[in-house]
């Protein structure tokens, strides 16, 4: 994510209607991501949980929306304080934001930028949810996400994409988000579930996706929203980085995809769906942070190595007895941690920057610098993420009660189910209308006339 820039007025951009438009697009790619995270999640689930799985994403578009407007923005890339945070009345509720006024150094709008962040913002918490699945109160996980943003989204974003951020001015480099996004969401969701604790029937019962074709179908649209969440984050593509991005996002996703199915081959003999889909967003996240510093070549790299490691990842619940009900450590965190990594080995030095990893004569600082942003952002996002969890628990309690959860989460917190089959055949609609009081509804095999 490229930062805001000085330039003397004699050379202020000027607005740019394509790079505008471009990043509408993008923006709307990227709020995409979250309707299709909610499939990718709620198919990878049992059918009891279903609907609150969609849910715990959906529900992230409207808390954070209105968390963003109102401070997160000022908080994230306001003015630095101290190199940890950010703060600029201007921002807070965007009203002193003028309609033409560009962002720093860019040919777009402040508010362009604003909505764009914004979708980052709706989609990280989004993504801790598939960790939590079938065992949390629906009101507790609102809460959770409105303090987490606030006290670690949005401060987080300022250390590694705001102008002063300590991350940032130490060289880290985070093209589109696999610190602040993914070991930002991965890392909290490990700390959320050792609090916590296990699912009913963790390691004993059967707990099988109900929908294959959903999972495939929230990937596939994971994959063509992802094109905006990394392309678009260079800001427009005048000088050819976004395009680059953009091959590259397409390249690692499809190695780490062959990557994850290889392994799984090899290892319990069958090519699976869900690794498919699972290699696929092991591929995007990991090609996230270093998709702007590395080659194709490298992106292929990036991708097999990431796809493998995942898949290896994913198994590591069942060894340690944590329980990640939809794998966000394994991909997420893990996928994070790889590509962000790997750029100390594999950056060119010819694309984003002049950084240039091991492998083209870099040495180790930069694989330094990646690795004091990881561990950072893993460190103080666990750490503050289980103490939020800890508090929630002990107030307002975290989970459902063992029967709730047993016979299905979704009528306890939702009072739906996703599937009604009662109607199969025939029959009226739940909807109807019903009989005004008073009155006796007509019997359903009444003849009508023509």
């Amino acid at each position: 994510m490229p930062p805001g820039i000085t330039t003397l007025a004699a050379d202020a951009p000027t607005l740019s209607a394509a790079n505008t438009g471009f990043m509408l697009i993008c923006s709307a790619l990227v709020m995409l991501m979250t309707p299709a995270l909610a499939f990718f999640y709620g198919g990878m689930v049992r059918v009891k949980s279903t609907l609150n799985m969609l849910m715990m994403s959906f529900i992230s578009l409207g808390i954070v929306t209105i968390l963003w407007v109102l401070y997160g923005f000022s908080l994230a890339f306001g003015t630095d304080a101290g190199s940890i945070i950010g703060w600029s009345q201007d921002f807070v509720g965007l009203s002193g934001i003028g309609v033409t006024e560009l962002w720093d150094g860019y040919t777009i709008p402040v508010y362009v930028f604003a909505v764009f962040q914004l979708m980052f913002a709706v989609l990280t918490p989004a993504l801790i949810s598939g960790a939590l699945a079938d065992r949390v109160k629906f009101t507790s996980w609102a809460l959770f996400i409105t303090l987490w943003v606030t006290v670690v989204y949005f401060p987080v974003a300022h250390w590694v994409w705001g102008a002063g951020g300590w991350l940032f001015e130490l060289g880290v480099i985070d093209f589109a988000g696999g610190t602040a996004v993914h070991i930002n969401a991965g890392a909290a969701a490990l700390g959320v579930i050792l609090v916590i604790g296990k699912r009913v029937g963790f390691k004993k019962d059967p707990m099988r996706p109900h929908s294959l074709p959903l999972v495939m179908l929230g990937a596939g649209l994971l994959w063509f929203g992802w094109f905006g969440f990394n392309a678009g984050s260079w800001l427009g593509n005048d000088d050819g980085v976004g395009a680059v991005m953009f091959v590259n996002t397409q390249v690692a996703t499809a190695a780490a995809m062959l990557a994850w199915l290889g392994y799984e081959k090899l290892r319990h003999g069958s090519f699976t769906t869900l690794g498919a889909a699972s290699g696929a967003v092991a591929g995007l996240v990991a090609i996230t942070p270093a998709g702007g510093a590395v080659s194709p070549l490298g992106a292929i790299a990036v991708g097999a190595i990431a796809g493998v490691l995942c898949a290896m990842a994913v198994g590591l619940k069942y060894k340690f007895g944590y329980d990640d009900s939809l794998d966000v450590v394994g991909v997420h965190l893990v996928g994070g941690v790889v590509g962000s990594l790997l750029i100390g080995f594999f950056a060119t030095g010819g694309v984003q920057s002049d950084a240039k990893g091991l492998f083209y004569g870099g040495g180790l600082d930069q694989l330094g610098k990646q690795a004091v942003g990881v561990f950072a952002v893993l460190a103080y996002s666990l750490v503050v993420s289980a103490i939020l969890a800890f508090l929630l628990d002990k107030t307002i309690g975290m989970r459902v009660e063992e029967d709730d959860e047993v016979s299905g989460i979704d009528q306890v917190e939702h009072a739906e189910t996703a599937y009604d089959f009662s109607g199969a055949g025939g029959g009226s609609s739940s909807r109807s209308t019903p009989p005004a009081a008073g009155t006796t509804a007509a019997p359903t095999n009444k003849k009508v006339d023509a």
